[in-house]
Protein backbone atom coordinates (compact mmCIF):
# COMPACT_ATOMS: atom_id res chain seq x y z
CA UNK A 1 0.00 0.00 0.00
CA UNK A 2 1.13 3.20 -1.09
CA UNK A 3 0.46 4.78 2.40
CA UNK A 4 3.15 2.50 4.45
CA UNK A 5 5.40 4.09 2.02
CA UNK A 6 5.51 7.44 3.49
CA UNK A 7 5.66 6.17 7.11
CA UNK A 8 9.26 4.86 6.98
CA UNK A 9 9.91 8.36 5.90
CA UNK A 10 9.82 9.33 10.00
CA UNK A 11 12.46 6.19 11.05
CA UNK A 12 11.06 4.92 14.73
CA UNK A 13 7.83 5.45 16.87
CA UNK A 14 5.73 7.78 15.59
CA UNK A 15 2.05 9.03 16.27
CA UNK A 16 -1.08 9.00 13.83
CA UNK A 17 -3.47 11.94 13.44
CA UNK A 18 -6.07 10.59 10.78
CA UNK A 19 -9.15 12.29 10.01
CA UNK A 20 -12.61 10.96 10.52
CA UNK A 21 -13.76 10.77 7.11
CA UNK A 22 -10.75 8.88 6.39
CA UNK A 23 -10.84 6.34 8.87
CA UNK A 24 -12.82 4.17 7.32
CA UNK A 25 -11.83 4.27 3.89
CA UNK A 26 -8.04 3.32 5.45
CA UNK A 27 -9.48 0.83 7.58
CA UNK A 28 -10.74 -1.24 4.74
CA UNK A 29 -7.24 -1.75 3.51
CA UNK A 30 -5.21 -1.33 6.38
CA UNK A 31 -6.06 -2.72 9.66
CA UNK A 32 -4.26 -1.44 13.07
CA UNK A 33 -1.39 -4.40 12.88
CA UNK A 34 -0.18 -2.85 9.82
CA UNK A 35 0.10 0.22 10.57
CA UNK A 36 2.19 -0.59 14.13
CA UNK A 37 4.38 -3.22 11.47
CA UNK A 38 5.52 0.66 10.43
CA UNK A 39 6.36 2.04 13.64
CA UNK A 40 2.99 3.69 14.55
CA UNK A 41 2.78 3.69 18.04
CA UNK A 42 -0.74 5.51 18.77
CA UNK A 43 -3.56 6.75 16.55
CA UNK A 44 -5.54 9.80 17.21
CA UNK A 45 -8.50 11.46 15.18
CA UNK A 46 -7.75 14.73 13.84
CA UNK A 47 -10.00 17.03 16.37
CA UNK A 48 -10.47 20.36 17.65
CA UNK A 49 -9.05 19.65 20.64
CA UNK A 50 -5.57 20.05 22.28
CA UNK A 51 -3.16 17.46 21.28
CA UNK A 52 -2.25 14.59 23.92
CA UNK A 53 0.49 13.04 22.05
CA UNK A 54 4.10 12.55 23.72
CA UNK A 55 5.71 11.26 20.70
CA UNK A 56 8.75 12.99 19.02
CA UNK A 57 7.23 12.51 15.59
CA UNK A 58 3.78 13.40 14.24
CA UNK A 59 2.28 12.07 11.02
CA UNK A 60 -1.29 13.52 10.19
CA UNK A 61 -3.56 12.04 7.49
CA UNK A 62 -5.91 14.50 6.01
CA UNK A 63 -8.02 15.64 3.41
CA UNK A 64 -6.61 18.86 1.68
CA UNK A 65 -8.48 21.21 3.98
CA UNK A 66 -7.71 25.02 5.11
CA UNK A 67 -9.12 24.11 8.69
CA UNK A 68 -6.49 21.07 8.58
CA UNK A 69 -3.73 23.05 7.97
CA UNK A 70 -4.67 25.83 10.44
CA UNK A 71 -4.98 22.64 12.89
CA UNK A 72 -1.33 21.61 12.05
CA UNK A 73 -0.20 24.88 11.95
CA UNK A 74 -1.31 25.55 15.79
CA UNK A 75 0.05 22.61 17.07
CA UNK A 76 3.37 23.05 15.46
CA UNK A 77 3.10 26.76 16.39
CA UNK A 78 2.31 25.49 20.01
CA UNK A 79 5.11 23.57 20.19
CA UNK A 80 7.64 26.08 18.73
CA UNK A 81 6.24 28.47 22.03
CA UNK A 82 7.19 25.79 24.44
CA UNK A 83 10.65 25.07 23.05
CA UNK A 84 9.20 21.60 22.00
CA UNK A 85 11.36 19.78 18.87
CA UNK A 86 9.33 17.27 16.49
CA UNK A 87 9.28 15.88 13.17
CA UNK A 88 5.94 16.95 11.11
CA UNK A 89 4.97 15.08 8.36
CA UNK A 90 1.48 15.81 6.67
CA UNK A 91 0.10 13.22 3.87
CA UNK A 92 -2.60 14.16 2.01
CA UNK A 93 -4.99 11.91 0.41
CA UNK A 94 -6.01 11.66 -2.28
CA UNK A 95 -4.01 14.98 -3.37
CA UNK A 96 -2.22 18.21 -2.37
CA UNK A 97 -3.42 21.35 -3.38
CA UNK A 98 -1.48 24.51 -3.60
CA UNK A 99 -3.80 26.52 -1.48
CA UNK A 100 -3.07 24.37 1.24
CA UNK A 101 0.71 25.07 0.99
CA UNK A 102 -0.13 28.74 0.94
CA UNK A 103 -2.35 28.16 4.45
CA UNK A 104 0.91 27.00 5.68
CA UNK A 105 3.47 29.51 4.33
CA UNK A 106 1.04 31.80 5.88
CA UNK A 107 0.70 30.13 9.62
CA UNK A 108 4.98 30.34 9.67
CA UNK A 109 5.07 26.72 9.27
CA UNK A 110 6.10 25.72 5.74
CA UNK A 111 9.72 24.96 6.18
CA UNK A 112 9.12 22.43 9.65
CA UNK A 113 6.71 20.45 8.00
CA UNK A 114 7.17 17.86 5.20
CA UNK A 115 4.21 17.08 2.30
CA UNK A 116 3.59 14.01 0.41
CA UNK A 117 0.20 13.04 -1.50
CA UNK A 118 -1.33 9.19 -0.91
CA UNK A 119 -2.91 9.09 -4.20
CA UNK A 120 -6.04 7.46 -3.27
CA UNK A 121 -8.72 7.59 -5.92
CA UNK A 122 -10.44 4.52 -5.43
CA UNK A 123 -11.83 2.22 -3.09
CA UNK A 124 -13.24 -1.48 -4.28
CA UNK A 125 -16.54 -1.73 -2.03
CA UNK A 126 -17.87 -4.30 -4.23
CA UNK A 127 -17.17 -6.30 -7.30
CA UNK A 128 -19.06 -3.64 -9.69
CA UNK A 129 -18.68 -0.67 -7.24
CA UNK A 130 -15.84 1.95 -6.79
CA UNK A 131 -15.99 4.86 -4.81
CA UNK A 132 -13.90 8.08 -4.26
CA UNK A 133 -14.83 8.31 -0.69
CA UNK A 134 -15.51 12.12 -1.36
CA UNK A 135 -18.70 12.72 0.34
CA UNK A 136 -17.71 16.60 0.43
CA UNK A 137 -17.77 16.61 -3.44
CA UNK A 138 -21.92 16.80 -3.82
CA UNK A 139 -21.71 20.53 -1.10
CA UNK A 140 -17.61 21.99 -2.83
CA UNK A 141 -19.20 22.22 -6.23
CA UNK A 142 -23.18 22.15 -6.64
CA UNK A 143 -23.60 24.27 -3.61
CA UNK A 144 -20.04 26.30 -3.38
CA UNK A 145 -19.03 26.19 -7.10
CA UNK A 146 -15.82 24.98 -5.51
CA UNK A 147 -13.75 23.10 -8.51
CA UNK A 148 -11.12 21.43 -6.60
CA UNK A 149 -11.97 18.11 -6.78
CA UNK A 150 -12.74 17.97 -10.95
CA UNK A 151 -8.93 17.24 -11.51
CA UNK A 152 -9.20 14.42 -8.59
CA UNK A 153 -12.59 12.63 -10.70
CA UNK A 154 -10.18 13.24 -14.20
CA UNK A 155 -7.39 11.56 -12.07
CA UNK A 156 -9.57 8.47 -11.42
CA UNK A 157 -10.91 7.92 -14.43
CA UNK A 158 -7.40 7.91 -16.43
CA UNK A 159 -5.80 5.49 -13.73
CA UNK A 160 -9.23 3.20 -14.87
CA UNK A 161 -8.66 4.13 -18.85
CA UNK A 162 -4.74 2.98 -18.38
CA UNK A 163 -5.87 0.08 -16.55
CA UNK A 164 -9.26 -1.60 -18.62
CA UNK A 165 -9.26 1.23 -21.83
CA UNK A 166 -9.20 2.90 -23.67
CA UNK A 167 -12.21 4.45 -23.29
CA UNK A 168 -13.84 5.06 -26.62
CA UNK A 169 -17.49 5.55 -26.16
CA UNK A 170 -17.97 8.21 -23.52
CA UNK A 171 -21.63 9.75 -22.91
CA UNK A 172 -22.38 12.31 -20.41
CA UNK A 173 -24.59 15.01 -19.50
CA UNK A 174 -24.19 18.09 -16.80
CA UNK A 175 -21.51 20.90 -16.61
CA UNK A 176 -19.76 18.88 -13.88
CA UNK A 177 -19.57 15.79 -16.22
CA UNK A 178 -18.61 18.22 -19.25
CA UNK A 179 -15.58 19.43 -16.91
CA UNK A 180 -14.43 16.19 -16.07
CA UNK A 181 -14.76 15.04 -19.57
CA UNK A 182 -12.47 17.82 -20.88
CA UNK A 183 -10.00 17.30 -17.78
CA UNK A 184 -9.68 13.59 -18.50
CA UNK A 185 -9.17 14.09 -22.18
CA UNK A 186 -6.10 16.18 -21.69
CA UNK A 187 -4.76 13.73 -19.35
CA UNK A 188 -5.19 11.16 -22.17
CA UNK A 189 -3.70 13.02 -24.57
CA UNK A 190 -0.54 13.47 -22.24
CA UNK A 191 0.03 10.01 -21.86
CA UNK A 192 -1.04 8.90 -25.89
CA UNK A 193 -0.44 5.77 -26.38
CA UNK A 194 0.14 3.89 -22.65
CA UNK A 195 -3.49 1.92 -23.29
CA UNK A 196 -3.77 1.93 -27.33
CA UNK A 197 -2.34 -1.34 -27.58
CA UNK A 198 -4.63 -2.96 -25.72
CA UNK A 199 -8.29 -4.33 -26.62
CA UNK A 200 -10.94 -2.37 -24.30
CA UNK A 201 -12.73 -4.49 -21.30
CA UNK A 202 -15.05 -1.00 -21.07
CA UNK A 203 -16.94 -0.40 -23.90
CA UNK A 204 -19.18 2.59 -22.76
CA UNK A 205 -18.95 5.19 -19.95
CA UNK A 206 -21.23 7.35 -18.44
CA UNK A 207 -20.98 10.64 -16.49
CA UNK A 208 -23.54 12.27 -14.98
CA UNK A 209 -24.11 15.08 -12.36
CA UNK A 210 -26.25 14.55 -9.71
CA UNK A 211 -27.86 17.80 -10.06
CA UNK A 212 -29.60 16.29 -13.40
CA UNK A 213 -31.66 13.87 -11.09
CA UNK A 214 -32.41 15.12 -7.34
CA UNK A 215 -35.78 13.43 -7.60
CA UNK A 216 -34.69 10.39 -7.58
CA UNK A 217 -32.49 11.15 -4.70
CA UNK A 218 -35.32 11.90 -2.60
CA UNK A 219 -37.07 9.93 -2.79
CA UNK A 220 -37.66 6.71 0.24
CA UNK A 221 -35.54 3.98 -0.79
CA UNK A 222 -37.48 0.44 -0.89
CA UNK A 223 -34.60 -2.32 -1.97
CA UNK A 224 -33.19 -4.06 0.72
CA UNK A 225 -29.96 -2.35 0.58
CA UNK A 226 -31.41 0.84 0.13
CA UNK A 227 -33.55 0.44 3.25
CA UNK A 228 -30.29 -0.62 5.53
CA UNK A 229 -28.49 2.27 4.35
CA UNK A 230 -31.43 4.74 4.98
CA UNK A 231 -31.55 2.91 8.38
CA UNK A 232 -28.73 1.65 9.64
CA UNK A 233 -26.09 4.38 7.27
CA UNK A 234 -23.68 1.78 5.41
CA UNK A 235 -19.98 3.37 5.33
CA UNK A 236 -17.41 2.38 3.02
CA UNK A 237 -19.27 -1.35 2.42
CA UNK A 238 -20.08 -2.32 6.15
CA UNK A 239 -22.41 -1.57 8.36
CA UNK A 240 -22.94 -1.47 12.22
CA UNK A 241 -25.73 -3.80 13.66
CA UNK A 242 -26.53 -3.11 17.04
CA UNK A 243 -28.44 -4.74 19.86
CA UNK A 244 -31.58 -4.58 18.15
CA UNK A 245 -30.21 -6.13 15.47
CA UNK A 246 -28.42 -8.97 16.97
CA UNK A 247 -30.55 -9.89 19.81
CA UNK A 248 -27.85 -9.94 22.04
CA UNK A 249 -25.89 -6.67 24.24
CA UNK A 250 -23.31 -6.67 21.06
CA UNK A 251 -22.89 -5.00 17.96
CA UNK A 252 -21.26 -6.95 14.58
CA UNK A 253 -19.60 -4.72 12.06
CA UNK A 254 -20.83 -6.48 8.68
CA UNK A 255 -18.84 -6.08 5.31
CA UNK A 256 -22.20 -5.87 2.91
CA UNK A 257 -20.99 -7.23 -0.22
CA UNK A 258 -21.51 -10.35 -3.31
CA UNK A 259 -19.29 -12.21 -0.64
CA UNK A 260 -21.81 -12.50 2.02
CA UNK A 261 -23.76 -15.29 0.64
CA UNK A 262 -27.59 -13.91 2.00
CA UNK A 263 -26.79 -10.41 1.15
CA UNK A 264 -25.94 -11.08 -2.20
CA UNK A 265 -29.41 -12.38 -3.30
CA UNK A 266 -31.54 -10.11 -1.28
CA UNK A 267 -30.03 -6.75 -1.75
CA UNK A 268 -31.39 -5.74 -5.02
CA UNK A 269 -35.26 -7.18 -4.02
CA UNK A 270 -38.09 -4.76 -2.82
CA UNK A 271 -38.23 -5.14 0.91
CA UNK A 272 -42.04 -6.75 0.35
CA UNK A 273 -39.85 -9.75 -0.97
CA UNK A 274 -37.32 -9.97 1.48
CA UNK A 275 -38.73 -11.82 4.59
CA UNK A 276 -40.42 -14.82 2.30
CA UNK A 277 -36.66 -15.42 0.83
CA UNK A 278 -35.14 -15.27 3.98
CA UNK A 279 -37.84 -17.79 5.41
CA UNK A 280 -36.99 -20.07 2.44
CA UNK A 281 -33.17 -19.78 3.15
CA UNK A 282 -33.83 -20.43 7.13
CA UNK A 283 -35.29 -23.94 5.86
CA UNK A 284 -33.47 -24.72 3.24
CA UNK A 285 -30.56 -24.56 6.20
CA UNK A 286 -32.10 -26.84 8.71
CA UNK A 287 -32.60 -29.39 5.96
CA UNK A 288 -28.79 -29.01 4.75
CA UNK A 289 -28.48 -29.60 9.25
CA UNK A 290 -30.62 -32.55 9.23
CA UNK A 291 -28.82 -33.98 7.26
CA UNK A 292 -26.11 -35.25 9.16
CA UNK A 293 -28.90 -38.05 11.01
CA UNK A 294 -28.63 -40.63 8.39
CA UNK A 295 -24.52 -40.29 8.05
CA UNK A 296 -22.26 -42.80 9.24
CA UNK A 297 -18.92 -41.72 11.18
CA UNK A 298 -16.88 -40.91 7.17
CA UNK A 299 -19.94 -38.79 5.81
CA UNK A 300 -19.90 -37.13 9.54
CA UNK A 301 -16.02 -36.28 9.52
CA UNK A 302 -17.01 -35.15 6.01
CA UNK A 303 -19.53 -33.22 6.52
CA UNK A 304 -18.08 -31.35 9.72
CA UNK A 305 -14.28 -30.64 7.32
CA UNK A 306 -16.14 -29.21 4.41
CA UNK A 307 -19.39 -27.75 4.86
CA UNK A 308 -20.41 -27.10 8.71
CA UNK A 309 -18.11 -23.77 9.09
CA UNK A 310 -19.51 -22.68 5.59
CA UNK A 311 -23.46 -23.48 7.16
CA UNK A 312 -22.68 -21.97 10.72
CA UNK A 313 -21.40 -18.51 8.43
CA UNK A 314 -24.45 -18.20 6.73
CA UNK A 315 -26.47 -19.38 9.84
CA UNK A 316 -24.69 -15.98 11.71
CA UNK A 317 -25.52 -13.20 8.48
CA UNK A 318 -28.64 -14.80 8.08
CA UNK A 319 -29.97 -14.66 11.72
CA UNK A 320 -28.28 -10.94 11.56
CA UNK A 321 -30.20 -10.18 7.91
CA UNK A 322 -33.70 -10.92 9.81
CA UNK A 323 -32.56 -9.21 12.55
CA UNK A 324 -32.09 -6.10 10.13
CA UNK A 325 -35.42 -6.88 8.95
CA UNK A 326 -37.15 -6.65 12.16
CA UNK A 327 -35.38 -3.53 12.99
CA UNK A 328 -36.31 -1.97 9.74
CA UNK A 329 -40.22 -2.98 9.91
CA UNK A 330 -40.81 -1.75 13.32
CA UNK A 331 -38.93 1.90 12.82
CA UNK A 332 -41.25 2.07 9.11
CA UNK A 333 -44.36 0.52 11.09
CA UNK A 334 -43.74 3.40 13.78
CA UNK A 335 -43.26 6.23 11.18
CA UNK A 336 -46.08 5.30 9.12
CA UNK A 337 -43.93 4.27 5.89
CA UNK A 338 -46.93 3.14 4.22
CA UNK A 339 -48.49 6.87 4.58
CA UNK A 340 -45.14 8.95 3.71
CA UNK A 341 -44.66 6.42 -0.04
CA UNK A 342 -48.54 7.07 -0.52
CA UNK A 343 -47.39 10.89 -0.38
CA UNK A 344 -44.29 10.34 -2.50
CA UNK A 345 -46.27 8.30 -4.75
CA UNK A 346 -48.97 11.15 -5.32
CA UNK A 347 -46.16 14.14 -5.99
CA UNK A 348 -44.31 11.76 -8.71
CA UNK A 349 -47.32 11.62 -10.47
CA UNK A 350 -48.57 15.50 -10.08
CA UNK A 351 -51.62 14.18 -8.81
CA UNK A 352 -53.45 15.35 -4.89
CA UNK A 353 -50.91 18.03 -4.43
CA UNK A 354 -52.91 20.33 -1.90
CA UNK A 355 -53.35 17.00 0.09
CA UNK A 356 -49.72 16.39 -0.19
CA UNK A 357 -48.89 19.57 1.10
CA UNK A 358 -51.50 19.09 3.71
CA UNK A 359 -49.35 15.97 4.52
CA UNK A 360 -46.17 18.04 5.21
CA UNK A 361 -47.34 20.91 7.25
CA UNK A 362 -48.90 17.87 9.71
CA UNK A 363 -44.95 16.66 8.99
CA UNK A 364 -43.62 19.85 10.40
CA UNK A 365 -45.76 19.97 13.02
CA UNK A 366 -45.53 16.84 14.84
CA UNK A 367 -41.32 17.82 14.56
CA UNK A 368 -40.84 14.10 13.25
CA UNK A 369 -37.54 14.98 11.61
CA UNK A 370 -35.93 18.06 10.68
CA UNK A 371 -34.26 16.46 7.64
CA UNK A 372 -37.24 14.49 6.78
CA UNK A 373 -39.26 17.85 6.77
CA UNK A 374 -37.22 19.22 4.57
CA UNK A 375 -37.12 16.64 2.40
CA UNK A 376 -40.63 16.48 1.75
CA UNK A 377 -40.60 20.15 0.95
CA UNK A 378 -37.97 20.00 -1.82
CA UNK A 379 -39.80 16.49 -3.63
CA UNK A 380 -41.95 18.86 -3.62
CA UNK A 381 -40.49 21.83 -5.14
CA UNK A 382 -38.64 19.33 -7.45
CA UNK A 383 -41.51 17.83 -8.55
CA UNK A 384 -43.63 21.03 -9.03
CA UNK A 385 -40.94 23.45 -10.97
CA UNK A 386 -40.56 25.32 -7.64
CA UNK A 387 -43.53 26.12 -5.25
CA UNK A 388 -45.77 28.61 -5.30
CA UNK A 389 -44.95 31.95 -3.34
CA UNK A 390 -48.12 31.52 -0.64
CA UNK A 391 -46.56 27.61 -0.37
CA UNK A 392 -43.25 28.83 0.21
CA UNK A 393 -43.86 31.50 2.31
CA UNK A 394 -45.98 29.44 4.69
CA UNK A 395 -44.14 26.25 4.66
CA UNK A 396 -40.99 28.26 5.13
CA UNK A 397 -42.57 30.00 8.27
CA UNK A 398 -43.67 26.64 10.04
CA UNK A 399 -40.23 24.93 9.19
CA UNK A 400 -38.54 27.59 11.16
CA UNK A 401 -41.32 27.88 13.97
CA UNK A 402 -41.19 24.36 14.49
CA UNK A 403 -37.22 23.39 13.99
CA UNK A 404 -35.48 26.73 14.81
CA UNK A 405 -34.45 30.13 12.93
CA UNK A 406 -31.35 28.84 12.66
CA UNK A 407 -32.64 27.39 9.56
CA UNK A 408 -32.77 30.13 7.92
CA UNK A 409 -29.24 29.49 6.01
CA UNK A 410 -30.52 26.09 5.74
CA UNK A 411 -33.17 27.72 2.85
CA UNK A 412 -30.60 30.45 1.37
CA UNK A 413 -28.54 26.69 0.43
CA UNK A 414 -31.35 24.47 -1.13
CA UNK A 415 -32.30 27.79 -3.01
CA UNK A 416 -29.06 28.00 -4.19
CA UNK A 417 -28.37 24.44 -5.35
CA UNK A 418 -31.83 24.29 -6.68
CA UNK A 419 -33.47 22.15 -4.62
CA UNK A 420 -35.99 23.78 -2.88
CA UNK A 421 -37.11 27.32 -4.93
CA UNK A 422 -40.04 29.53 -5.31
CA UNK A 423 -41.93 30.38 -8.71
CA UNK A 424 -41.43 33.92 -10.00
CA UNK A 425 -44.96 35.27 -9.46
CA UNK A 426 -47.36 34.33 -12.74
CA UNK A 427 -44.31 31.57 -14.32
CA UNK A 428 -45.66 29.33 -15.64
CA UNK A 429 -43.78 25.97 -16.73
CA UNK A 430 -44.06 26.73 -19.96
CA UNK A 431 -42.47 30.13 -19.33
CA UNK A 432 -39.26 28.66 -17.74
CA UNK A 433 -38.66 26.27 -20.55
CA UNK A 434 -38.47 28.78 -23.11
CA UNK A 435 -36.08 31.06 -20.96
CA UNK A 436 -34.29 27.60 -20.49
CA UNK A 437 -34.09 26.95 -23.80
CA UNK A 438 -32.53 30.42 -24.50
CA UNK A 439 -29.85 30.37 -21.73
CA UNK A 440 -28.73 26.58 -23.42
CA UNK A 441 -28.59 27.98 -26.76
CA UNK A 442 -25.81 30.07 -25.82
CA UNK A 443 -22.88 27.73 -25.44
CA UNK A 444 -20.58 30.80 -25.24
CA UNK A 445 -22.64 31.17 -21.93
CA UNK A 446 -20.28 28.91 -19.76
CA UNK A 447 -20.47 30.72 -16.35
CA UNK A 448 -23.75 32.40 -15.80
CA UNK A 449 -24.61 34.97 -12.97
CA UNK A 450 -25.85 33.51 -9.71
CA UNK A 451 -30.00 34.90 -10.97
CA UNK A 452 -29.25 32.78 -13.99
CA UNK A 453 -27.66 29.49 -12.81
CA UNK A 454 -31.11 29.67 -9.89
CA UNK A 455 -33.28 30.02 -12.87
CA UNK A 456 -30.97 27.30 -15.27
CA UNK A 457 -31.54 24.84 -12.26
CA UNK A 458 -35.32 24.55 -12.50
CA UNK A 459 -36.14 20.97 -12.67
CA UNK A 460 -38.73 21.15 -15.40
CA UNK A 461 -39.78 17.23 -13.77
CA UNK A 462 -43.34 17.26 -15.52
CA UNK A 463 -42.28 17.80 -19.09
CA UNK A 464 -38.94 14.95 -19.00
CA UNK A 465 -41.29 12.92 -16.90
CA UNK A 466 -43.97 12.51 -19.61
CA UNK A 467 -40.81 12.77 -22.38
CA UNK A 468 -39.66 9.62 -21.18
CA UNK A 469 -42.53 7.97 -19.09
CA UNK A 470 -41.22 7.77 -15.96
CA UNK A 471 -44.41 6.97 -14.32
CA UNK A 472 -45.24 3.67 -15.42
CA UNK A 473 -48.86 2.95 -16.04
CA UNK A 474 -49.83 -0.16 -15.59
CA UNK A 475 -53.09 -2.58 -15.36
CA UNK A 476 -54.00 -3.30 -12.21
CA UNK A 477 -51.24 -3.54 -9.44
CA UNK A 478 -47.52 -3.99 -10.16
CA UNK A 479 -45.85 -7.16 -9.92
CA UNK A 480 -42.95 -6.88 -7.21
CA UNK A 481 -42.00 -10.44 -7.15
CA UNK A 482 -41.31 -10.33 -11.02
CA UNK A 483 -40.82 -6.94 -11.75
CA UNK A 484 -40.81 -5.62 -15.61
CA UNK A 485 -38.76 -2.10 -15.44
CA UNK A 486 -36.69 -0.62 -13.24
CA UNK A 487 -39.59 1.03 -11.36
CA UNK A 488 -39.38 -1.34 -8.78
CA UNK A 489 -36.84 -0.08 -7.27
CA UNK A 490 -40.05 2.62 -6.19
CA UNK A 491 -42.56 0.20 -5.82
CA UNK A 492 -43.58 0.38 -9.42
CA UNK A 493 -44.73 4.26 -8.63
CA UNK A 494 -41.02 5.57 -10.38
CA UNK A 495 -38.27 4.93 -13.03
CA UNK A 496 -35.15 6.35 -11.84
CA UNK A 497 -34.79 9.33 -14.19
CA UNK A 498 -30.61 9.04 -14.20
CA UNK A 499 -31.32 5.23 -15.17
CA UNK A 500 -33.50 5.82 -17.76
CA UNK A 501 -31.12 8.35 -19.58
CA UNK A 502 -28.47 6.27 -19.16
CA UNK A 503 -30.68 3.68 -20.68
CA UNK A 504 -31.72 5.49 -23.31
CA UNK A 505 -29.12 6.82 -24.80
CA UNK A 506 -27.19 3.32 -24.80
CA UNK A 507 -30.05 2.03 -27.02
CA UNK A 508 -29.47 5.03 -29.31
CA UNK A 509 -25.56 5.28 -29.10
CA UNK A 510 -26.14 8.97 -28.58
CA UNK A 511 -28.35 11.65 -27.99
CA UNK A 512 -30.11 11.82 -31.54
CA UNK A 513 -33.82 11.84 -30.76
CA UNK A 514 -33.20 13.18 -27.16
CA UNK A 515 -32.93 16.66 -28.05
CA UNK A 516 -36.40 18.05 -25.85
CA UNK A 517 -34.92 15.92 -22.60
CA UNK A 518 -31.37 17.40 -23.10
CA UNK A 519 -33.34 20.95 -23.47
CA UNK A 520 -35.36 20.48 -20.50
CA UNK A 521 -32.16 18.92 -18.34
CA UNK A 522 -30.59 22.26 -19.72
CA UNK A 523 -28.20 20.72 -21.59
CA UNK A 524 -24.04 20.10 -20.96
CA UNK A 525 -24.61 17.04 -22.94
CA UNK A 526 -21.77 15.34 -25.08
CA UNK A 527 -21.16 12.14 -27.04
CA UNK A 528 -18.44 10.39 -29.08
CA UNK A 529 -18.03 11.74 -32.13
CA UNK A 530 -17.96 8.61 -33.71
CA UNK A 531 -19.47 6.19 -32.00
CA UNK A 532 -17.11 2.54 -32.12
CA UNK A 533 -19.39 -0.37 -32.31
CA UNK A 534 -18.10 -3.50 -31.05
CA UNK A 535 -16.94 -6.05 -34.43
CA UNK A 536 -17.64 -9.06 -32.54
CA UNK A 537 -21.26 -9.74 -32.37
CA UNK A 538 -21.07 -12.86 -29.48
CA UNK A 539 -19.11 -10.16 -27.74
CA UNK A 540 -22.29 -7.34 -27.53
CA UNK A 541 -24.29 -9.37 -25.06
CA UNK A 542 -21.25 -8.70 -22.36
CA UNK A 543 -21.18 -5.31 -22.92
CA UNK A 544 -19.42 -3.72 -20.11
CA UNK A 545 -20.70 0.24 -19.06
CA UNK A 546 -18.63 2.04 -16.71
CA UNK A 547 -21.13 4.68 -15.01
CA UNK A 548 -19.71 7.24 -13.38
CA UNK A 549 -22.19 9.82 -10.64
CA UNK A 550 -20.71 13.22 -10.04
CA UNK A 551 -22.39 14.43 -6.51
CA UNK A 552 -23.13 10.70 -5.16
CA UNK A 553 -24.99 7.62 -6.33
CA UNK A 554 -27.54 5.88 -4.21
CA UNK A 555 -28.65 1.97 -3.74
CA UNK A 556 -31.71 2.43 -5.53
CA UNK A 557 -30.31 3.28 -8.91
CA UNK A 558 -27.25 0.94 -8.36
CA UNK A 559 -29.71 -2.16 -7.85
CA UNK A 560 -32.22 -0.37 -10.97
CA UNK A 561 -29.47 -0.81 -13.44
CA UNK A 562 -27.88 -4.11 -11.87
CA UNK A 563 -32.01 -4.90 -13.10
CA UNK A 564 -31.34 -3.49 -16.65
CA UNK A 565 -27.80 -5.08 -17.63
CA UNK A 566 -29.87 -8.47 -16.27
CA UNK A 567 -32.58 -7.14 -19.07
CA UNK A 568 -30.18 -5.83 -21.47
CA UNK A 569 -26.83 -8.07 -21.62
CA UNK A 570 -24.97 -4.99 -19.75
CA UNK A 571 -22.79 -5.52 -16.88
CA UNK A 572 -22.13 -1.85 -14.92
CA UNK A 573 -19.57 -1.04 -13.44
CA UNK A 574 -20.37 1.84 -10.80
CA UNK A 575 -17.67 4.77 -9.81
CA UNK A 576 -19.54 7.39 -7.84
CA UNK A 577 -17.61 10.10 -5.59
CA UNK A 578 -19.38 8.56 -2.79
CA UNK A 579 -22.96 6.59 -2.20
CA UNK A 580 -25.74 9.46 -1.04
CA UNK A 581 -29.18 8.94 0.19
CA UNK A 582 -32.21 11.57 0.63
CA UNK A 583 -30.45 12.04 4.17
CA UNK A 584 -27.09 12.58 3.50
CA UNK A 585 -28.07 15.27 0.48
CA UNK A 586 -30.03 16.98 3.13
CA UNK A 587 -26.94 16.88 6.42
CA UNK A 588 -25.39 18.57 3.92
CA UNK A 589 -27.75 21.36 3.37
CA UNK A 590 -28.20 21.32 7.07
CA UNK A 591 -24.38 21.36 8.05
CA UNK A 592 -23.41 23.57 5.19
CA UNK A 593 -21.86 27.20 5.84
CA UNK A 594 -22.60 30.43 3.68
Amino acid sequence: MLLCLFLPQLPGKKDLFIEADLMSPLDRIANVSILKQHDVDKLYKVENKPIVSTSDQLCFLVRPRITNMKYVADIVNADKATGRSRKYKIIFSPQKFYTCELVLEEEGIYGDVTCDEWAFYLLPLDDDLLSMELPEFFRDYFLEGDQRWISTVARALQLLNSLFGPFTNTYGIGRCAKMVYEVWRELVEESEGDSQARRPEISHVFLMDRDVDYVTALCSQVVYEGLVDDTFRIKCGSVDFGPDVTSSDRSFKVLLNAQDKVFSEIRNEHFSNVFGFLSQKARNLQTQYDRRRGMDIKQIKNFVSQELKGLKQEHRLLSLHIGACESIMKKKTKQDFQELLKTEHSLLEGFDIRESTSYIEEHIDRQVSPSESLRLMCLLSVTENGLIPKDYRSLKTQYLQSYGPEHLLTFHNLKRIGLLTEQAPGETLTAVESKVSKLVTDRAAGKLTDAFNSLARKSNFRGISKKLGLIPRVDGEYNLKVPRDMAYVFSGAYVPLSCKIIEQVLERQGWLGLEEVVRLLNGNEFAPTEPVTEENPARETQRVILAVFLGGCTFSEISALRFLGKEKGYKFIFLTTAITSSARLMDAMLEAKV
